[in-house]
This record gives structure tokens, sequence and C-alpha cells, in this order.
């Protein structure tokens, strides 16, 4: 694990995959707190497809819009 400073952090920007190669974690910090935590992604593991996630929820019986006027005209 690596830790940078903000400001280290921006003048590597183009160099930050090169480093996420060789350490499996960047910790970036502001004052010496870390802020933030970049991580490397896992190899193998696919990206969700928002397709299938889609696909996979169950139709509404309306439509959006008809629920959307529903709430808009109860209130």
């Amino acid at each position: 694990m690596k830790t940078l400073s903000v400001r280290e952090a921006r003048q590597a920007l183009s160099h930050l995959t090169s480093l996420l190669s060789k350490e499996d974690e960047l910790i970036i910090t502001r004052h010496g707190k870390p802020v933030s935590r970049l991580v490397r992604i896992q190899p193998g593991k696919p990206m969700p497809s928002h397709r299938d996630l889609r696909r996979s929820m169950p139709k509404m019986r309306k439509g959006s819009e008809a629920a959307v006027r529903e709430d808009r005209d109860a209130r």
C-alpha cells in the first residue's frame, strides 16, 4: 500500500495506473489524513450488465409515468 498526498497524486496522474499495477492499493492524503483509496479492479470479475439487471427485474403493472402522475395528484 502506497500513500500519496493530493499534490503528488495530481503530479503522477498519468502514472497512477502503472503505480496501481505495482501496488494493490493507493491511499491519497490531504494534510496527512487519508481522504481516498484507489484499488485495482480484480481481473476475471466481469462488469455487471445493465441489460441483464433490467431483464431480471419484474415488469411493472402500470407505467412509471402513471405512478408519477398519481403521486403528484395526491399531493
